[in-house]
């Protein structure tokens, strides 16, 4: 089984990436990876797998928001030249947390993205790798909640945010 991706586009956040198409083209190769098992995606696990494959294409893992180190709730989970990622397989509660990350990364004097790119599984993903591989995502934020919650956020924020949904 491979994946698709759908993706989501906010304030011009696709043309943000395409200035830098090689970048937005190695994510995209990244999360289509052939040699990804599907049937051993725990949360935990395909977020392994995602930390190896892009540590290896040079993304900085985890790198802090603010300029102030020891701060462990205050980090991206990747960022390379000036494109910062989340990878959310986690509670749909985390929504607003990231989107914030996103906005105080690209504003308030830090000035570290251009744009974020938000990973998030799609509704359809966990419904069949719950039924096929009987591994649990219920509760897990999804692309079309993203996407239907991400407008109400417009006075907020203000970075561009290419949202990806990974389906099956």
């Amino acid at each position: 089984m491979s994946f698709r991706l759908l993706k989501f586009s906010y304030r011009f956040a696709e043309q943000v990436l395409n200035s830098k198409l090689s970048l937005k083209e190695e994510i995209e190769t990244i999360l289509m990876d052939p040699n990804i098992e599907v049937s051993t995606l725990s949360r935990p696990e395909f977020n392994r797998i995602l930390e190896q494959l892009f540590v290896a294409k040079g993304w900085e893992s985890q790198p802090s928001i603010f300029n102030e180190p020891g701060d462990p709730s205050a980090k991206m989970d990747f960022l390379k030249e000036r494109i910062g990622i989340e990878v959310e397989f986690g509670h749909s509660s985390f929504l607003g947390i990231d989107l914030l990350k996103f906005q105080v990364a690209s504003y308030s004097g830090l000035d570290k993205i251009d744009v974020g790119v938000y990973i998030v599984t799609t509704r359809n993903f966990q419904r069949k790798i719950k039924a096929d591989y009987n591994k649990n995502w219920e509760g897990s934020l999804t692309f079309e909640k993203v996407v239907r919650y991400l407008p109400h956020f417009k006075s907020a924020i203000q970075v561009p945010i290419y949202v990806i949904g990974i389906d099956l």
